[in-house]
């Protein structure tokens, strides 16, 4: 990882700050490679500061060797304080979304002389495209969690609990080299599946039930994002029916995916299908995320989006339509694409034509 480009990257955009701190840990990994659940990071335009506490500094120091390591012996935030006063700067900009508003009141309360300005998503913006070492990671971990879901699926049985798919699933991943789920896994049938992100019960898997399993690995913090939804023997015409429509609907909405198309077109496209099947109110959900170093980010693909984003080349993102009959059933298949230079590239590997375990 160019972790030194990523800095200069951001430092570019600090046109108004003399530095900016960085508390979000998704962020401080992206910028450093840092992957301790504890720290701060301080970047100015020419250098850039970890200060974390004695249970990561010989882990800080491996992993984020371009960085100064500030050894925190104080609580983090006064230790935040006193650096910046020691840089001898007046502006410094700070995550908003993911300061709290005690933490900030604490930083301001110490440094009265500086003027603290919120910004939100310049980290962010930068990780929506992926270079071509984070594209590497977010294919193994779809890798693995494509075997593993093979190995599971040979498993699987009417009878089961819909537990004992979950736990089998994740064991797994973690055999075959996950860092672990990239979240807890979705396994639900028959009449839950049309929870769409219900948990996994004890309840048995019934001959017809539909079986939605939504599930992911994670490599070195990137994860994997893919849904199955599977048929125990013979389903119902209406199971057939309802898999079919969610199957074009994604069809629909992965043929928008391509440079300088808007995220909300792609939720359009797949919306549009169910709509006129019938079943549009029961799709609630947005069509698509982002996937990264957190499961779930920018860009969103969303029927009424705070904001729009433009696809671009190297973004990553889910097409996920469902459709979620309430006591009956429930369809989702969900694929994870980067953004090509003409279309959209699979990452995840599994095929969602109809299936009969």
């Amino acid at each position: 990882m160019n972790y030194q480009a990523r800095l200069a990257r951001l430092a570019a955009r600090l046109d108004d700050v003399d530095a900016i701190l960085i508390t979000g840990m998704e962020n401080i990994r992206y910028l450093s490679g840092f992957s301790g659940s504890s720290g701060a990071v301080v970047v100015g335009p020419e250098n850039g500061w970890l200060i974390t506490d004695f249970r990561y500094w010989e882990q800080a120091e491996r992993e984020a060797p371009h960085l100064s390591l500030v050894r925190q012996r104080d609580p983090l935030w006064q230790s935040v304080a006193e650096h910046v006063l020691q840089l001898g700067i007046e502006r410094v900009g700070f995550e908003a979304d993911k300061l709290s508003v005690d933490h900030w009141q604490h930083l301001r309360g110490k440094t009265a002389q500086i003027a603290w300005q919120p910004k939100v998503g310049l980290v962010e913006s930068l990780r929506m495209v992926k270079d071509p070492d984070e594209l590497r990671l977010l294919n193994e971990a779809a890798d693995i969690a494509a075997q593993a879901l093979a190995a599971t699926l040979a498993r699987v049985k009417v009878g089961m609990e819909e537990w004992d798919v979950a736990v089998e699933l994740e064991s797994h991943m973690r055999q075959l080299g996950s860092d672990g789920p990239s979240f807890d896994t979705i396994a639900v049938a028959g009449p839950r599946a049309s929870l769409p992100h219900g948990k996994p019960s004890r309840r048995r898997i019934e001959v017809g039930d539909l079986l939605t399993i939504d599930y992911g690995a994670t490599t070195r913090g990137y994860h994997s994002d893919e849904t199955v939804t599977v048929a125990m023997g013979m389903a119902s015409t209406e199971a057939r029916t309802v898999y079919e429509v969610v199957r074009s609907a994604q069809a629909a909405g992965l043929a928008q995916v391509r440079p300088g198309v808007a995220a909300s077109t792609v939720d359009r496209a797949a919306r549009a299908v169910i709509d006129d099947a019938g079943h549009g109110e029961f799709f609630g959900h947005s069509t698509g995320h982002g996937v990264g170093l957190e499961v779930h980010e920018a860009p969103w693909a969303g029927q009424k989006p705070a904001t729009d984003w433009t696809l671009a080349e190297g973004m990553v993102l889910t097409v996920e339509p469902g459709i979620y009959l309430p006591g009956r059933l429930g369809v989702r298949l969900e694929d994870t694409v980067v953004v090509t230079s003409s279309g959209c590239q699979r990452v995840t590997k599994t095929d969602k034509a109809w299936r009969e375990l």
